[in-house]
């Protein structure tokens, strides 16, 4: 069995250590890179939704780069299982912000039908549970399509050959072409740019409040610079005062 490759860093916008664009875009101030979110999320909702799901998030949560309007237009679309009734009949409604967002299987036993035997695996933390993160899903989007080196057989007809991936065959055919989502920017749709538009929205669904930390660190940051030197001035010049001062008694036990 083949050897799969180690994913090379990538310079991703959010793995910055604080990236403040603050002194030249102040509406720039977070870490994520929210345009390419945007688009990422269009990406998975038209290419991997169908087969990946997404179980830890709900629509509400898109409400980070997308307006509310956009959100409940898009939730609209899914029907979901109501309450029973008092007759205990489930029927479906409109889907509505609190709820899922949808699975493509109703339980493993039929993903694992529709697709050879293997589950797709869930993409909530796919960023948090691989080896890599980003940089691995990057890789593994765009590496299809490469030859086999000699020597090596070809396990399974379904199988296609990708030297990132463990074992260095997958199972999931190649899920990007050229131009096969059409951005509401215009953005170019090329393989490159779906693959990393889907990588940063996969990581903000593994930390979505990771501009949150970023934002708090820098406060407190900011606090304890202006207030340390205020504390170290009061410690040396008043508390050791009171912390290494010596009380003498007179032989007859008197101050």
């Amino acid at each position: 069995m083949a050897e799969e490759l180690h994913a090379p860093m990538l310079p991703w916008l959010h793995k910055t250590p604080l990236h403040y664009s603050l002194f030249w875009r102040p509406q720039f101030i977070r870490g994520h890179d929210w345009p390419s979110i945007r688009r990422g999320r269009q990406v998975y909702t038209e290419v991997f939704a169908p087969c990946h799901s997404l179980d830890m998030l709900s629509f509400r949560h898109l409400q980070e780069f997308m307006t509310i309007e956009e959100v409940k237009e898009l939730a609209s679309e899914y029907d979901v299982a109501a309450e029973p009734d008092n007759e205990g009949i489930v029927n479906e409604r409109s889907a509505v912000l609190l709820d899922k967002l949808p699975k493509p299987y109703k339980n493993e036993q039929e993903a694992k039908f529709s697709n050879g035997g293997a589950a797709p695996p869930d993409l909530s933390l796919i960023t948090k549970g691989r080896d890599g993160g980003e940089n691995y899903i990057y890789h593994l989007l765009t590496s299809y399509g490469r030859d086999v080196p000699e020597g090596i057989v070809k396990p399974g007809e379904t199988l296609a050959w990708n030297p990132y991936f463990s074992g260095c065959w997958i199972g999931m055919p190649k899920p990007l072409s050229e131009e096969m989502v059409e951005y509401e920017d215009g953005t170019p749709a090329s393989v490159a740019q779906m693959s990393k538009d889907v990588c940063c929205f996969l990581a903000w669904c593994g930390e979505p409040w990771m501009d949150e930390r970023k934002y708090t660190f820098i406060k407190v940051f900011t606090t304890f610079c202006v207030v340390w030197p205020f504390s170290y001035y009061w410690f040396r010049t008043r508390f050791n005062l009171v912390k290494f001062r010596r009380i003498r008694l007179s032989r007859h036990g008197k101050l």
